[in-house]
């Protein structure tokens, strides 16, 4: 499975070991407001690592622990994972990021990791990202990304703000910045 590196973080497949930690972030009310509404439990908790674990082995993708090269501690999470509710070979991309890491530019940093994986290493076609639309913060991460707004969507049974990314547009922003 990917290990994935960026300058301050080391992305790596959600595990077991990675229990306690999630289970800290997940439980948080703040980090999980614009997720499910609320907090995860413990058994939550476990059998996301579990289906986590699944997915790795049958897709070659799922949720990655975003762990902090100068202290070692979990501060958030990522995924790349096949797209819930619609067919085809796309990819979604999401995220959640520990409170006091918010505003410093990790979310963008670990998600142009996990967008070059889904890109360079999956091949996918394109890649879409959703949250709610009042998570201001996670849509400025997707337009970093040069994601385009898409609408407003029903996606894990609640409306939410989509955004989207072909490989193409993906291929030609790296271009562009190869020039800057």
């Amino acid at each position: 499975m990917p290990i994935l590196h960026t300058q301050r973080l080391r992305l790596e497949p959600l595990s077991d070991k990675h229990q306690n930690a999630l289970f800290a972030l997940n439980s948080d009310p703040d980090v999980m407001r614009y997720i499910t509404g609320r907090p995860q439990n413990l058994e939550e908790v476990r059998t996301m690592i579990e289906r986590v674990k699944r997915h790795w082995a049958e897709f070659g993708c799922s949720w990655w622990a975003w762990i902090a090269i100068n202290s070692g501690e979990l501060i958030g999470a990522g995924c790349i994972q096949p797209l819930a509710h619609q067919p085809g070979n796309g990819l979604e991309i999401g995220w959640r990021l520990r409170r006091d890491k918010w505003g410093q530019g990790y979310a963008s940093e670990a998600a142009r990791a996990m967008a070059a994986f889904a890109f360079d290493t999956l091949h996918s076609p394109d890649l879409t990202a959703v949250c709610h639309p009042d998570n201001a913060a996670s849509a400025r991460v997707m337009e970093r990304l040069g994601m385009q707004f898409r609408g407003i969507e029903k996606w894990y049974d609640t409306d939410t703000s989509a955004y989207f990314l072909t490989r193409e547009q993906y291929l030609s922003g790296l271009r562009l910045s190869d020039q800057k």
